[in-house]
């Protein structure tokens, strides 16, 4: 079986472990979102990979979900001694070295699809993890307000938790970008397309925002399942609400299914598990996309094996 997953961070790794253990057999290709990648102190950081790549490889902080286990934090206080910010952005020590190796790597020459490469040669992950894009995107928020000043997502995500209203969520750069090598050839092959549990807009949405990305979704042979990241209303964990808000989507699984839309209708979607608190959405979800209700909260991988069956079901592989 090969398996094209569009993935973000935490979420979607978590839901990752538990579709390596449902199907260890399957040949599984992740593509990872890029637009959260920010420049600190001179080093490009990547969070989704990176989360992606330390969860499935057995080096993620399984108390925080992000970062190395067993972390420290040297570094950052001796830039906070200078003076030195971001205070807002955790950089451990021993996630340096990622950081460093990437940028040396990038500044060589390297491709990110290749910087990316290179580091699972490491960590192993089990899966192949591709960049969406090897161009540079970065995900800003241009906040509400009479300032209307634009900032990095991350900003506006760690350091204001996503308190400020956003007016709108640009991945800028993205209508410029490439899809990475193997992207588009992954998505072709795939049996199945799965969309893990990630934030919709800025996790899912922007990897779809790279030209050919949705386009190869939609037309593609493969039956495409979501996996809904709202339980009862509330994103699962982080702050999806405040960027629902933003695009206009109200905070459900019903209308989460609907910003998707059916594949039959020209969206992306033919599939998608909710939980089952959310059971009734499929009386509110767009023409031509199955619902199903199964428990959703990944609380170990026995758990979140069964969720990622269950997707598979729903696509009939």
């Amino acid at each position: 079986m090969k398996i094209a997953a569009l993935a973000g961070g935490i979420g979607a790794a978590r839901f990752l472990v538990g579709l390596r253990a449902a199907v260890p057999e399957a040949e599984v290709t992740v593509i990872g979102n890029t637009g959260d990648d920010i420049s600190l102190h001179g080093l490009r950081v990547c969070p989704d990979l990176d989360t992606v790549m330390y969860t499935l490889g057995g080096g993620i902080s399984a108390a925080r979900g992000w970062g190395r286990e067993d972390e420290t934090f040297a570094v950052q206080d001796e830039l906070a001694a200078y003076g030195v910010g971001p205070a807002w952005f955790g950089l451990g020590d021993r996630d340096l070295a990622t950081h460093l190796v990437r940028t040396e790597m990038l500044a060589a020459g390297y491709a990110l699809s290749a910087v990316t490469a290179a580091l699972c040669e490491r960590w192993k992950p089990g899966v192949t993890l591709l960049p969406m894009s090897d161009d540079r995107v970065e995900t800003h928020v241009v906040l509400a307000g009479d300032d209307r000043r634009a900032i990095h997502f991350q900003e506006w995500w760690l350091r204001l938790h996503a308190g400020s209203p956003a007016e709108s969520i640009i991945p800028v750069g993205a209508e410029d970008a490439k899809p990475a090598p193997g992207v588009l050839e992954a998505i072709a092959a795939a049996d199945v397309v799965l969309f893990p549990p990630s934030n919709p807009v800025v996790s899912i949405g922007t990897i779809l925002a790279v030209p050919g990305i949705a386009d190869a979704v939609r037309t593609g042979g493969a039956p495409v399942v979501g996996v809904s990241p709202i339980i009862g209303g509330a994103p699962v964990r982080g702050m999806a609400d405040a960027c629902l808000t933003a695009i206009g989507v109200e905070t459900t699984a019903a209308a989460v299914a609907a910003h998707y839309g059916a594949r039959a209708a020209g969206g992306l979607l033919d599939g998608w598990l909710v939980d089952t608190a959310d059971a009734d959405t499929a009386a509110a979800a767009p023409g031509g996309v199955t619902v199903v209700a199964r428990p959703l909260f990944m609380t170990d991988v026995t758990a979140t094996a069964a969720i990622a069956r269950a997707a598979l079901e729903l696509a009939g592989v």
